[in-house]
């Protein structure tokens, strides 16, 4: 409990930060309709298509290298173990996602059982999965482009092609991997000794180094200094966010669009990569499965998690869905199933096709391809790459404005501005272009490899906090009636607590206190506007007699 400072005039208003939101005001809020409420055209498919998009993105083709040199062949289990963890949370979503359907996500399921602090938090920490991610993506949709681009034999400048930090760094490991094949042409391009060159040619930072990267680079000045700006990812950012203006019904027809085409793009990989497995390759026991143990393949199921990051976005479409009882726990579920079976497949043919110590780190299943005689496939996925890249941004930019819808519409954020529906569209535009404008402009100028990390936490975190969720709503509400339960209610929130705040914890210090720093920012806005400002302390306080 504490105290707010009321205007002149008023009384002081006291405060219960941990105030949970009436479940029957959340039912109340999923039933509106009109013109200043979400349109609901989403179907099971489309759900499912959203999951599947959010879910599905580059990292298939590239973190599959960097677990395979923690896990070896065992990287299929090391798929099963990730899954694993998202489907522990998975069931808690869709429990909640069923009962209370609405949008926001892990934000209102918090504010219904733990208290406004604790969905405040919860709802700012979105902010570091969804905008920043997207953020994140555009600039990898962007490196991607560049490479199509490349196919067709069209060269970008550096300067326009990425931020001034990332374009300099590209230029020094272009120019070091030139002077690492001028001074030993036996390495080979892509394999660990030959990175480890390159990284102590750019460590060593020498004059011709840098004088090469400079000239490489070639990049305008103003006042003094070199610029940088990443056009693709900006030009990007913009065109899915006027998507999502124009409406949740064409959003989700965009999408289902590009999740055929990546789909059958990883399909192509694992249908004609399995003609070129040599079964060998897996080993012919434990030990040479799984070269470092069980160890290898926990630590190649923490890095690889983060391909799985993306699928409770659909949860933020709840008051979108035609029938978000039944729907929605469906749509989660599957997609969530569909990309693990995809994921350990192409694990499985990848770590048959070429031997887990020369497996390319940088871009496996393409260099896998193009070692076997095949650019067209490997010049395929890159277009797979694109097109997951797409859908991921769409998905992202698409939870973030209806967490920040639910947030204003609570009086936390200013409900003009961030709960404006727009009477055509029936979309929150407002927020929806500033959200964009947001994840343009950082994808564009900013090296975005720390906020990529600080997107993997914030993830974990909600995930967490459902969990815990849905064990606190069992206690103190165990009435409530419920279209989905998640099964074997405490085993299944505390496995999904455990695996996922141990992975939370494997990201090391540092990205914890990016996370308490992101955090406090959020308690500022917090105590400064949004106490003062919400409905849930204004019916207690009316409740109370103040």
């Amino acid at each position: 409990m504490s105290t707010v400072v009321a205007p002149p005039g008023e009384k002081k208003r006291t405060v219960n930060l941990l105030a949970t939101k009436p479940l029957n005001l959340l039912m109340e809020e999923a039933r509106e309709t009109g013109e200043h409420s979400l349109k609901r055209t989403l179907g099971v498919f489309q759900l499912t298509a959203l999951g599947v998009g959010a879910i599905i993105g580059a990292g298939i083709f590239v973190m599959v290298g960097l677990g395979a040199q923690y896990a070896g062949p065992g990287l299929t289990l090391s798929f099963v173990l990730s899954g694993l963890g998202c489907a522990f949370a998975g069931l808690c979503y869709a429990e909640f996602a069923a009962m209370i359907p609405l949008a926001g996500s892990a934000y209102t399921y918090a504010y219904a059982t733990l208290g406004e602090l604790l969905a405040w938090i919860i709802g700012w920490d979105l902010t570091l999965e969804y905008a920043m991610g997207a953020s994140t993506v555009s600039s990898g949709w962007s490196n991607h482009f560049i490479e199509l681009l490349n196919i067709f034999h069209i060269k970008m400048p550096l300067w326009l092609a990425y931020d001034h930090w990332t374009a300099l760094k590209t230029a020094e490991n272009v120019v070091a991997r030139q002077m690492a094949q001028a001074a030993d042409s036996t390495l080979v391009p892509g394999s660990q000794t030959f990175l480890d060159k390159v990284s102590a040619i750019v460590s060593a930072q020498s004059p011709e180094l840098l004088t090469r990267a400079h000239g490489l680079l070639g990049a305008p000045h103003m006042f003094g200094a070199e610029i940088g700006f990443n056009l693709p990812a900006f030009i990007i950012a913009l065109v899915i966010t006027a998507i999502l203006v124009v409406g949740i019904k064409e959003s989700a027809r965009f999408n289902t669009g590009i999740v055929v085409v990546k789909v059958s793009v990883v399909l192509f990989v694992i249908a004609l990569g399995s003609r070129y497995i040599n079964s060998g390759n897996w080993g012919t026991d434990w030990h040479s499965f799984a070269p470092h143990g069980f160890a290898g393949i926990g630590a190649g199921a923490a890095y690889i998690f983060f391909a799985y990051i993306g699928f409770d976005a659909v949860s933020t479409t709840a008051q979108e869905a035609k029938n978000p009882q039944r729907d929605l726990p469906i749509g989660m579920i599957a997609a969530l199933a569909i990309c693990t079976v995809l994921y350990i497949a192409v694990a499985g043919v990848l770590t048959g096709m070429v031997h887990w110590q020369q497996i390319n780190i940088e871009a496996p299943v393409a260099r896998a391809f193009l070692d076997r005689g095949l650019p067209v496939a490997s010049h395929i996925i890159t277009l797979g790459a694109l097109a997951g890249l797409t859908s991921v941004m769409l998905v992202m930019l698409l939870g973030q404005t209806r967490v920040l819808y639910s947030m204003a519409n609570d009086g936390l954020l200013p409900k003009k501005f961030f709960a404006a529906v727009h009477p055509k569209f029936r979309t929150p535009w407002k927020n929806t272009i500033l959200v964009g404008l947001l994840a343009a402009v950082v994808g564009s100028v900013t090296p975005i490899d720390d906020i990529g990390r600080m997107v993997n936490i914030g993830t974990l975190l909600a995930f967490v906090i459902v969990s815990i969720s849905v064990m606190v709503l069992r206690y103190t509400n165990p009435s409530q009636p419920r279209p989905f339960r998640t099964p074997w209610v405490p085993l299944v929130p505390i496995l999904g607590v455990i695996s996922n705040g141990y992975m939370m914890y494997k990201l090391g210090w540092v990205n914890w206190a990016r996370l308490f720093i992101w955090l406090g920012i959020g308690l500022v806005v917090y105590f400064t506007y949004s106490v003062k400002h919400s409905r849930v302390q204004a019916l207690q306080s009316k409740g109370s007699g103040q």
